[in-house]
């Protein structure tokens, strides 16, 4: 093949029956001079060889396989060693011979894009390192959800093992209050059709009473849960396993701290709640039951609204607190600091999480809850009976359920909002850095592309 001179295809076939042209200088000294046309006069001198400056109008139509290409030389130029990457610039930058005018045409790259140019793919930056459950750079909303998942499958003895002790425990008690101090006769009220104002308002509260106690018992599990998770989590990322009572013994000196951290968001929402209700309560006592009534849920969705706001800016507080030793003040300060500019993102991470955590939940619980009823008399007389005391056949076998559905739920929501936590440090404050330091990444160069 006629190639045009400074270019040379030392992979390519033979072409007119000559050998290939051998990968070194190429000019006029050590190759044949192309033949004449045959309407060429006979007394021109015969011109030297010069580049063209035009080198796509006269290539053959007969052109090498991708793989053959070598970089491309001038005139008395050796080619430059091969290696990865040569010649192969990231896509939109000038020149290159496969762009505009060149041979390739529309693509960069003589023969479809760089990758299968001269001397191999640019590929773009290296990869982040990944020492543990996550890539350290910024992260998807899938790679959040994939890490949670990750953490509890990678290291499962030592989650599900927290999760476990702290669910059984939770249930127990829980069972135990519903059975013997819990009274249930409020039901029995709430579904009386004949039953009086006075009557109606005392059951309410019993029963605002009754769930306000299991409520607080299995607050107190899941920050149990959420304190000794928060310390795998965290060490999952950076590929180190933990036992559990290496947990417990990072996590002990903050749980306090966390108890009084979930006191204190809980005081924060009912004082919301309660002023956003007042001024409708007042009217209602005022003697307009009718305003009052609307203007109380006016005030109580107001109130709705700004704890949902509050609860995203302060969901960060709880990492925060366990994994930098802060205090309750500090560690709110440093959680909305870190959501600031991302609310809506964190948003709906978490309540993508709290879908899937519940989603999950609900499938492993509600078989133990028909089988409870079919235990309890059958599906009918349990419904039949739900005015009455629940029986400890349907306590227990409904607490099985329940312990095994937050043995996945405390793995997810936890494991979520840490890595949420480790996901803003990286875009504000470069954590990723530090973490691939304590991991004992060499050479880490750290991710810039951001998640989704």
């Amino acid at each position: 093949m006629n190639d045009t001179p400074g270019w040379a295809s030392p992979g390519s076939a033979p072409s007119d029956g000559q050998e290939p042209a051998s990968p070194g200088p190429a000019g006029p000294a050590d190759r044949p001079a192309p033949e004449q046309p045959a309407e060429q006069p006979a007394d021109r001198p015969q011109q030297p060889e010069q580049a063209p400056q035009d080198p796509g109008a006269k290539w053959s139509k007969e052109q090498p396989p991708p793989s053959g290409w070598s970089a491309p030389t001038g005139p008395g130029q050796a080619p430059p060693p091969p290696g990865p990457g040569w010649g192969t610039p990231p896509p939109g930058a000038p020149g290159g011979h496969g762009g505009p005018g060149g041979h390739g045409g529309g693509h960069y790259g003589g023969h479809g894009s760089w990758g299968g140019g001269w001397g191999g793919g640019w590929g773009g930056p290296p990869p982040a390192a990944k020492p543990g459950v996550i890539p350290l750079r910024p992260l998807g909303v899938g790679e959040i959800l994939d890490g949670a998942v990750s953490t509890m499958r990678t290291y499962w003895r030592t989650v599900l093992g927290i999760s476990l002790t702290v669910a059984v425990l939770t249930e127990i008690v829980v069972v135990l209050l519903q059975g013997l101090v819990l009274d249930d006769t409020s039901t029995k009220v709430l579904n009386d059709p004949s039953a009086t104002l006075g009557e109606l308002t005392g059951a309410l509260g019993d029963a605002l009473l009754n769930s306000g106690v299991v409520f607080l018992v299995t607050l107190v599990g899941t920050v149990a849960a959420t304190a000794l998770l928060t310390t795998v989590t965290s060490r999952a990322v950076l590929g180190k396993p933990v036992t559990t009572g290496e947990a417990w013994r990072d996590a002990r000196p903050q749980v306090v701290k966390l108890f009084g951290l979930i006191c204190l968001l809980l005081l924060i929402t009912a004082g919301i709640v309660t002023v956003g209700a007042l001024p409708g309560l007042l009217v209602t006592v005022a003697g307009a039951p009718e305003a009052g009534v609307a203007l109380t849920a006016l005030g109580i969705i107001g109130a709705v609204v700004v704890t949902l706001w509050l609860m995203i800016r302060f969901s960060l507080s709880s990492p925060a607190l366990m994994l930098e030793k802060q205090g309750i003040v500090k560690a709110m300060s440093r959680s909305a600091k870190l959501v600031r500019g991302s609310w809506w993102r964190i948003f709906g991470i978490q309540l993508l999480a709290t879908i899937i955590a519940n989603v999950v939940a609900s499938i492993i619980v509600l078989p133990f809850v028909f089988l409870a009823a079919t235990f309890s008399g059958g599906f009918t007389g349990f419904l039949d009976s739900t005015g009455g005391d629940i029986s400890w056949t349907f306590l227990v076998i409904s607490g099985i359920g329940s312990v095994i559905g937050a043995m996945v739920t405390f793995p997810i929501t936890a494991g979520v909002t840490v890595l949420l936590y480790v996901d803003q440090r990286i875009r504000r404050e470069a954590l990723d850095l530090e973490l691939a330091r304590a991991a004992g990444v060499p050479g880490h160069a750290p991710g810039t592309t951001p998640g989704s």
